[in-house]
């Protein structure tokens, strides 16, 4: 037994019980995956999660992989390796692949259910493993050569990379200088340099595939100026699926980090000894857009890993908590002779502890509430047949509602779990936390990416504003603020026992609201062509923007937490419960109880700190900083 424990009885709960989703299985596109099935799966990928995928979390971290700068080669640690073939032999990666690849369909919510469990074990094999999805964009978008290729990453479990970033250009994504040359015989020649760019190399694989923006020749400035290029470390017969010639694409640099060690981050150069050579993706100029495909699962991914890290960090925190005697209970601290008690017996770890535990879930019941929305994107895809959703229809609606809880899966995620993980998680050990004896050290250093990759908070935020809000002009924000408006009025069910919560709901949605307000009245303010407007006030709305992320994130997590209550009140009425399910039960309506009270009134002063921005802040001298 590893480092590692799935809340299984938790992801069971929301699958089944909250959101409904054995409705689904056993039909339609889910023919092959019946209830049962499901509930096998994620027993077993619970078990190869705690055991083979968990045994080689802390070696590889303090063994991490060895780049040569000589043969530009990486060498893993082997009990990675073993993790990974573990995975690798589980098959459980079926279900990332499409049927035309030989795949087992499955509904979205489902796989990020079992992909927590690989996340929150062992969260660099589930990057490594990301290849099976990168196989599915090609067989979807692909040209029917991208398509053949797709079939050899599966088949050979090659790694599969997203390169965007560049060292001058940073998250300036536009910015960007690596340019493509067209060879006129549909291949085109990539010259630049690339940085931070997962899983493009390892010895646990013969070949790498890549994904890369390029801007060809000619090509306009910007993000529209780029296009999305597919190339591999080896040219590859795609009728065979055999390697051929050393294409020029090479690890340069394998980055020495804080954290997630065992995941390779590199940098990579196009061009040198021989010229890197690749297909334009789709055979369409599309860059950005075909991109996003791509970014969007990832932004999932990481706020999946950040949420899966909590979970864990608190489950070590509750058992040590449980074990740990110190101290008298606090109405006998003058009792010399009292007997000593365990730790949660105190009123701040209490605290502390509910507030891990109602974080964990509740963002938990976040990454499964955005997957139920592409469970029925999904569903409308294979109902009209089309790619494309009309306007307006449950399928397009839900799609639009999933982009729009995209940066609070990530933004909220990473940044909630990063706090807690090291304010609340650690300190639960006292001292003990900070050594290594413990795993939750490595939790607090391997968590603190999620809030730098896929997008910085603050370029969450700004994409949450401004792209899924005003852009989308407040219609998939209205249609979840009017769900959570629907359970805050609904007082008196269950004799009333959630009645003050979903009061401090209502309350916390006006003071959401009352922020966005805020922000759209600056954002008017801010047009030059209006009378009296001042683009300077665009300032305001750059300062509230993460709040407003997290703030409205805070706010979601509160109604399912409350929503998750509803439902165990229900249980709770039932005949013949065993005491470990009245317990779980019961631990659901204190986590919501407490969280309204305790972190949903916070919102108030959000509102009003937002209220009351200026501009005084950006008049400072740079010099006075």
């Amino acid at each position: 037994m590893g480092h590692y424990t799935a809340n299984l009885r938790d992801i069971e709960f929301n699958l089944f019980e909250v959101f409904g989703r054995g409705e689904l299985l056993g039909h339609g596109p889910y023919e092959e995956l019946d209830t049962d099935t499901a509930r096998e799966m994620l027993k077993e990928m619970a078990r190869l999660a705690e055991n083979e995928l968990a045994e080689s979390f802390s070696d590889a971290d303090r063994n991490p992989p060895v780049y040569d700068p000589a043969t530009q080669h990486v060498t893993m640690p082997e009990s990675f390796a073993k993790s990974f073939r573990a995975y690798r032999d589980s098959g459980f990666w079926n279900i990332d692949v499409p049927a035309e690849l030989g795949g087992t369909v499955a509904p979205p919510s489902f796989r990020w259910a079992m992909n927590e469990m690989m996340l929150g074990s062992n969260p660099a094999v589930a990057m490594f493993a990301a290849s099976y999805g990168f196989a599915a964009l090609l067989q979807r978008y692909g040209t029917e050569d991208q398509k053949k290729l797709a079939h050899w990453i599966v088949e050979k479990n090659w790694h599969c990379t997203m390169v965007l970033t560049e060292p001058d250009a940073g998250s300036d994504v536009g910015a960007g200088r690596t340019k493509a040359i067209d060879n006129g015989d549909g291949t085109w020649r990539i010259e630049g340099v690339k940085r931070f760019i997962t899983s493009a190399e390892s010895d646990m694989v013969d070949n790498v595939v890549h994904f890369v923006l390029a801007r060809p020749e000619g090509a306009g400035p910007g993000t529209k100026g780029l296009s999305l290029f597919v190339l591999s470390k080896y040219d590859v017969d795609l009728e065979t699926g055999e390697l051929g010639e050393r294409n020029g694409v090479y690890v340069t640099n394998v980055e020495k980090k804080m954290g997630l060690k065992v995941s390779t981050t590199c940098e990579l150069t196009f061009g040198g000894e021989r010229p890197a050579i690749g297909t334009l993706y789709g055979d369409v100029h599309d860059g950005i857009a075909q991109m996003f495909h791509v970014i969007e699962n990832a932004r999932m991914m990481v706020g999946t890993k950040a949420i899966a890290t909590l979970s864990a960090g608190y489950l070590n925190a509750l058992s040590y908590a449980k074990d740990r005697v110190q101290g008298a209970d606090m109405t006998q601290m003058t009792d010399k002779s009292a007997p000593r008690v365990t730790i949660t017996h105190h009123p701040d770890v209490r605290r502390s502890l509910m507030l891990q535990k109602a974080y964990a879930e509740g963002l938990r019941s976040l990454v499964l509430y955005t997957a139920t929305q592409q469970d029925a994107v999904d569903l409308a895809r294979f109902e009209t047949g089309s790619e494309q959703l009309e306007r307006g229809t449950p399928g397009e609606i839900a799609s639009r509602v999933n982009d729009l809880l995209l940066p609070i899966v990530k933004g909220l995620g990473s940044e909630r779990a990063w706090v807690l993980l090291g304010t609340e998680s650690l300190q639960t050990f006292g001292g003990s936390g900070f050594l290594q004896d413990y795993p939750v050290e490595q939790y607090v250093r391997d968590a603190k990416i999620d809030t730098l990759y896929e997008g910085t908070t603050a370029i969450q935020g700004l994409d949450f504003f401004f792209r899924k809000i005003i852009k989308d002009k407040a219609e998939s924000l209205g249609l979840l603020a009017n769900q959570i408006q629907e359970l805050a009025k609904d007082m008196g069910s269950h004799g009333g026992a959630l009645d003050r919560e979903k009061g401090l709901l209502g309350e916390a949605l006006e003071s959401v609201q009352g922020i966005l307000g805020f922000m759209v009245g600056e954002l008017m303010k801010s047009d030059p062509r209006a009378e009296g407007g001042d683009v300077r006030n665009l300032y305001k709305v750059g300062q509230n923007t993460t709040r407003f992320l997290l703030s409205a994130g805070d706010l979601v997590v509160g109604w399912l937490l409350l929503r998750q209550a509803e439902v165990a009140l229900d249980a709770l009425e039932r005949d013949g419960l065993s005491e470990k399910d009245r317990d779980f039960y019961t631990g659901k309506v204190a986590a919501a109880k407490f969280y309204a009270r305790q972190v949903l009134p916070r919102l108030a002063a959000e509102r009003a700190m937002a209220e009351v921005t200026d501009n005084e802040l950006m008049d400072v001298p740079e010099s006075a900083f």
